[in-house]
């Protein structure tokens, strides 16, 4: 993930940084006991090499072990993420690698192999201290070591427990000073530090991955969203099209030859084949009329205020909440405009009975018109408003603006790309505790701003 491969050489140069400070600490180890000679410098030397050779084979083997990881997931981020190979934390959460610990971890995976090689180190580090006291400064590498492959706790334990031997093999061989006792306790402080902040960063390097995959999730659903309309807007389209040509021309013709025979008379060849060519038509205008019926959206069969209560019937019977519905018999709205009006009816009742444990939801259509236009009689074709009332829990309308542009409340985004399709207006009015009433408005009438109260201003 993009995180990850952003964050990939930081962590690169982190691990080099930790392998050489260990590599360097051990040998320096060895050839300060071979110059000091003796017995004990003998096996100090030999103890220093063998935790050399151990340390490079797990970090050989955790190095192979990324390959395969790469090669079997076909990506280098993925390689980055399990770098640290000894940590079963790590690769449960696809955490970059830690620095030092990733590259270092065995070959043989994560778990119990990954402490068992870390406490192998620990095992020849502490004959070394004994041995020599400039193996007590490998305890720092060995800090980061603990943190990342030692799960829990118990890695803050292995801390605390290695500084003491660290202090304790120095002041055997340098005396019981400021220094010695101070030393690895700084030491250790700063590795504990260190480790945290690592930790946060691969927390919100982990977050960020979560985001994104919201949002690709979130986008994907959009997309779905959007192909869906459009295949519903096109077979509107169809049903108006045909409605308003072959239905209306076979509607014409069967009409004519129905005129046509009544003045003819009862007799003759002539008036059987008019007969025979009104009742093709009216065959004709039944086959067309039932292909506008498969055309249109199957929940507006009888109409938008239908669907609309049997949504409220349907809802009513699965959850046990009260609805009512306010609308009028029939509209003359457009097909398109009212099957985006069920939408979003349906989502905005979907968000109320999932989000909002209301006791009573409350549904009204009515076909708008605009100023002077009542008195008139003539109502504006097109225009409409759809109200979807609640009296559940409410919520703080601009806090989930805010988690909508995170990728979160998809239903209310949803319901707003909706309404900008239709070129409407849409009004939420909410707060925590008082209930939800969602306004949606469509057509050329644009009332005035409306307060967080509902008040016209």
């Amino acid at each position: 993930m993009a995180p990850h491969a952003a964050l990939a050489p930081m962590f690169t140069v982190l691990r080099i940084g930790l392998h050489a400070l260990f590599l360097g600490l051990a040998a320096f180890a060895a050839i300060a006991s071979f110059l000091r000679g003796g017995h004990a410098g003998a096996w100090g030397g030999d103890l220093a090499i063998l935790l050399i050779v151990v340390y490079l084979a797990g970090a050989i083997g955790a190095r192979r072990m990324r390959a395969r990881q790469d090669r079997s997931a076909g990506s280098a981020g993925l390689a980055g993420a399990a770098g640290l190979a000894g940590s079963s934390r790590a690769a449960a959460t696809a955490a970059p690698a830690a620095p030092g610990a990733a590259a270092a971890a065995p070959a043989a995976g994560p778990g119990i192999r990954g402490v068992i090689w870390v406490l192998t180190l620990t095992a020849l580090w502490a004959g070394l201290v004994w041995l020599a006291p400039e193996g007590a400064y490998i305890v720092f590498p060995l800090f980061f070591l603990f943190l990342h492959l030692i799960p829990g706790p118990l890695g803050y334990v292995a801390i605390v427990l290695s500084t003491g031997l660290a202090i304790l093999g120095l002041g055997t061989h340098l005396g019981f000073g400021f220094g010695v006792i101070v030393g690895p306790l700084l030491g250790a402080g700063v590795a504990i530090l260190i480790g945290l902040g690592y930790r946060a960063l691969v927390r919100e390097a982990r977050e960020r991955e979560e985001l994104l995959s919201e949002l690709l999730t979130t986008r994907e659903r959009l997309a779905e969203t959007e192909r869906e309309r459009g295949a519903i807007a096109e077979r509107a389209r169809l049903a108006r099209e045909i409605h308003d040509t072959v239905a209306q021309g076979l509607s014409s013709i069967q009409m004519l030859l129905h005129a046509a025979e009544r003045d003819a008379g009862p007799a003759g060849a002539g008036v059987r084949h008019i007969r025979l060519a009104r009742e093709t038509a009216a065959e004709s205008l039944a086959e067309t009329r039932g292909l506008i019926r498969e055309l249109a959206p199957p929940a507006l069969d009888e109409g938008l205020p239908s669907a609309l209560r049997r949504l409220a019937e349907e809802q009513e019977r699965r959850t046990g909440i009260e609805f009512i519905v306010e609308a009028p018999d029939r509209t003359e709205l457009p097909m398109d405009v009212q099957s985006a009006l069920l939408r979003i009816a349906q989502g905005a009742v979907s968000n109320a009975v999932r989000h909002a444990s209301p006791n009573r939801v409350r549904i009204a259509l009515a076909e708008a018109e605009g100023p002077g236009e009542a008195a008139a009689g003539a109502a504006r074709s097109g225009s409409a408003t759809l109200t979807v009332q609640d009296d559940g829990t409410g919520f703080d309308p601009l806090r989930a603006a805010e988690h909508s542009g995170a990728g979160e409340s998809f239903g209310l985004r949803a319901i707003a790309e909706r309404v900008e399709q239709l070129d409407g207006v849409l009004d939420v009015h909410s707060h925590p505790g008082r209930g939800t009433e969602l306004v949606v408005r469509i057509g050329e009438h644009r009332p005035a701003p409306l307060t967080a109260e509902g008040e016209e201003r």
